[in-house]
């Protein structure tokens, strides 16, 4: 089992404050299963809003930790020196349940796990427990391919017709 802090989630994931939205990977055991964390602190942005004299961290930010700590699970297992860097992007999300409020001085910890995995495509679940009671869970599937495409997409779309 190994574990790594915010050096490391940087160089993986292109999230950076205030979206990203993990601190720490507390386990990972090769891209099969992993846990990690984010601290909910009073200070976020988001608790502005959501709500005043109440606040409570919106579900839709903490399906996007659970992704972030999926991509973070998939992007840790293929990171060899010789590798071509390489993106995830989500492209569905199922079974969604929200089962508890998460608040400031929460810990979301999180768990992913790999379900499947074929070419560029994986399905991770993913579970974020505060105290552990479910807060949230979903599963996922993400497309991953070379951030090197990046370049020629926007290229393309650049280029007068």
């Amino acid at each position: 089992m190994k574990s790594f802090g915010i050096e490391k989630i940087q160089k993986l994931l292109p999230h950076r404050y205030p979206f990203l939205l993990v601190d720490k990977v507390i386990e990972s055991d090769g891209g099969t299963r992993q846990i990690a964390l984010k601290n909910v602190t009073v200070n976020e942005p988001f608790f502005q809003g959501h709500f005043p004299g109440f606040p409570v961290m919106p579900g839709v930010l903490q399906i996007e930790a659970i992704a972030q700590a999926a991509g973070l699970m998939a992007l840790s297992n293929l990171e060899t020196d010789n590798m071509e860097p390489v993106d995830t992007i989500l492209m569905s999300i199922d079974a969604v349940k929200f089962r508890r409020m998460v608040r400031p001085g929460d810990q979301l910890m999180i768990e992913t796990k790999l379900v499947s995995h074929r070419r560029n495509m994986a399905k991770i679940t993913g579970v974020a427990t505060v105290d552990g009671e479910v807060a949230t869970e979903a599963t996922m599937m993400f497309a991953m391919f070379p951030k090197s495409s990046r370049d020629k997409d926007s290229a393309k779309k650049e280029t007068p017709q």
